[in-house]
């Protein structure tokens, strides 16, 4: 007689343990190590010397298959448990307010990354379905985009690793620059959590640009990212009706695959600021919920970091990386601009 699923689940799940158990060890054992480098460089955060040991790593030794799916678990889903904690430092009423002011500065930089995607990656003669990956990786959520738009309009599994290498390298660039650009520029947390939001690509670099500004600047970003996030529907929409009209075979979006279009991690965002906003989480437990959140991004950026693939990022070529190079100056120099007309910063 066969077990139901339930009566399976605990089984499975000690399976699931013992196959990331390893990798994930390794990743905390990095954070752990990024985290005493922090507490000396309080400017480095624990963020960026994480990734950075990642990457050294996984140059000098590409992981085994022993480690390689706690790696792969440390930089999804732990990075995704960070951000449902990240939630705890906001209420909803902040939420609402900050997608308000933080909506203007996110369409225009969008709108101008899709659209030099488009004429840009056509005059330099790079493939539609790669520059287009790599404008709504670039100019919404990097990775996750790319994978949301992918079966709409039909990309080759070649293409979404070339469109996934580029916007990853920009997401590595970014952790180091936007800081500096940040005390440059003396933008305030607030103003700096803006422009990480909005012009960094992936929420893992937005959470690790923001961690190595400041711990004020961290929420905001967060923020600012979930909202632009949500631009996944109406592009992935978007591009469906497009494909439908080029080849007739477009992949249709019903409701139930642009429900499934939203990250469970935004979802538990939410939960986690209406319980802190009905008082359901007491201030006690908020900072508690932040410190493990700073070391769960911590240990995510470290698998991230193992999992960069640099040989991959060589082999897409200078054209695809020189569309995600000259997309990212546009998107960042967009955001500062309508920052700058809104009065986001002086």
């Amino acid at each position: 007689m066969q077990l139901s699923p339930v009566r399976t689940l605990p089984s499975r799940l000690v399976l699931r343990g013992r196959d990331v158990l390893p990798g994930a060890l390794v990743c905390a054992a990095i954070a752990v190590v990024a985290t005493v480098i922090g507490s000396f460089v309080p400017v480095l955060g624990s963020a960026l010397p994480a990734i950075i040991i990642g990457v050294i790593v996984s140059a000098v030794r590409r992981p085994g298959p022993r480690i390689a799916p706690g790696i792969g678990y440390s930089g999804k889903f732990l990075l995704q448990c960070a951000v449902v904690l990240l939630g705890a430092q906001l209420s909803i009423a902040a939420v609402l307010r900050v997608g308000a002011e933080s909506f203007p500065v996110m369409i225009s930089s969008l709108a101008v990354c899709l659209l030099a995607a488009w004429l840009i990656g056509r005059a330099m003669g790079i493939e539609r379905r790669i520059r287009t990956l790599i404008g709504v990786g670039t100019g919404i959520c990097g990775a996750s985009a790319i994978a949301a738009v992918s079966p709409v309009i039909k990309a080759k599994s070649a293409e979404i690793s070339y469109a996934i290498s580029t916007v990853f390298l920009f997401n590595i660039v970014a952790v180091a620059v936007f800081p500096v650009i940040g005390h440059l520029l003396n933008l305030d947390p607030h103003a700096f959590g803006l422009l990480a939001g909005t012009a960094v690509n992936d929420t893992s670099s937005v959470v690790a640009a923001a961690s190595v500004f400041s711990a004020e600047a961290l929420g905001f970003a967060v923020v600012v990212k979930l909202v632009r996030t949500l631009m996944i529907i109406p592009i992935s929409i978007g591009l469906a009706g497009m494909e439908a009209r080029r080849s007739g075979d477009g992949e249709r979006l019903g409701l139930r695959r642009i429900v499934g279009l939203v990250p469970w991690f935004l979802v538990g965002f939410l939960v986690v600021t209406l319980a802190v906003s009905v008082g359901l989480i007491p201030p006690a437990a908020t900072q508690a919920l932040t410190s493990t959140s700073v070391f769960l991004v911590a240990t995510a950026l470290a698998g991230i970091g193992l999992s960069t693939d640099l040989g991959a990022i060589r082999r897409a070529g200078l054209k695809p990386l020189g569309l995600g190079a000259i997309l990212s100056l546009l998107v960042t120099a967009t955001t500062l601009t309508a920052m700058a007309l809104t009065g986001a910063i002086g």
